[in-house]
């Protein structure tokens, strides 16, 4: 009798806290999943979406890469092999995303200018001296007016 390898629990486990922690419905992941269906590619269903969360059937590359994209997490992240401890800035502000600062959505200029105002704020902090002690404090205008 062949030996039966258990399949891994972290993809199963991610997947479904991804899902839940965004209160989506299995119903509601399938249907974003098959918004862009390839020529002969068949839908996603509920019910498979289900069995990939019990590790009872495992999805295929494109599969999981769809739901990555969806879930904006790194294939990595997703099959286990890597945490999601951090997000680079600069992959963000370069992507196609749509981003928001308080609800306003950012133009491409704006994204292109913030990105521009971190990589030089990174820059100066590489060049500034940090053992130097400040004797002074400066105050930062945010154009509120104080009551």
């Amino acid at each position: 009798m062949p030996l039966q390898k258990e399949s891994d629990p972290m993809f199963p486990d991610r997947l479904r806290a991804l899902r839940r922690g965004r209160n989506i419905t299995l119903d509601q992941l399938a249907d974003a999943l098959n918004q862009h269906l390839a020529p002969n590619e068949r839908p996603n269903t509920a019910s498979q979406l289900g069995n990939w969360e019990r590790g009872v059937r495992t999805p295929t590359y494109i599969e999981v890469r769809k739901l990555s994209e969806y879930l904006d997490v790194s294939l990595d992240y997703l099959t286990g092999k890597a945490e999601q401890d951090e997000y680079d800035l600069g992959r963000l502000f370069l992507s196609g995303k749509r981003l928001t600062f308080n609800g306003e959505a950012l133009s491409s200029q704006n994204r292109y200018d913030i990105y521009q105002l971190i990589e030089g704020f990174m820059h100066g902090r590489q060049t500034r001296q940090r053992d130097v002690p400040i004797d002074h404090q400066e105050e930062l205008d945010l154009g509120y007016d104080e009551p």
